[in-house]
């Protein structure tokens, strides 16, 4: 999903526009305010997700926008590309040093942006693949972890019962509890998925 951020209608209608013309679905907001409220409503995941975030609104601007998904743990995984009519570079360099994914000057190239926004939503869907894989990985027990590593250095279930002073029936019950809380069949669909 793309969301975009921009206080004039006409930009929102024209990225929106922009966007379906390359099946990428978008939301709109007129404000920051009511795009943070939405990231707040438990609804928001910013798995695959975009963001188009125009620099100057009234109210709270694009930075401060960005500045309260940073807060949020949200900046790493959500690629933010910022848009504004009034080229400011120390602005841009600081907002690319912070995190932000990249910044167009109004009025931009529609071919480049929307290039980068499918890279943006790629690199998020990445991330998120990323996150989730580590989040399986912290269910593992720290017996699970010793077995998960000799099996990614290619050790068959004996050697892994010599070394860690286990039964064989021990390694094959860890190797199940693994194989299955990293939802994969086999050791070479672990190591791929831990590559």
């Amino acid at each position: 999903m793309l969301h975009i951020v921009d206080d004039e209608e006409v930009v929102r209608d024209s990225l929106s526009w922009l966007a379906s013309s390359r099946a990428i679905p978008a939301a709109t907001y007129d404000c920051g305010a009511k795009f943070l409220a939405y990231v707040e409503s438990g609804q928001f995941d910013p798995a695959g997700d975009c963001v188009l975030l125009d620099v100057r609104m009234p109210d709270m601007n694009g930075v401060a926008v960005f500045d309260q998904l940073h807060a949020r743990g949200l900046a790493q995984r959500l690629p933010v590309i910022f848009l504004t009519g009034h080229g400011d570079v120390p602005m841009a360099v600081d907002t690319l040093k912070r995190g932000a994914f990249d910044f167009f000057e109004k009025p931009f190239n529609d071919n480049e942006l929307m290039d980068r926004v499918q890279e943006g939503l790629a690199r998020s869907q990445q991330a998120s693949a990323h996150a989730a894989v580590h989040a399986r990985l912290a269910t593992l027990s720290s017996r699970e972890r010793e077995v998960l590593d000799l099996i990614l250095a290619g050790k068959m279930n004996k050697v892994v019962a010599d070394e860690l002073g286990i039964s064989m029936r021990t390694v094959e019950v860890h190797r199940a509890h693994i194989f299955d809380k990293m939802q994969v069949k086999t050791a070479v669909e672990l190591a791929g998925l831990l590559k």
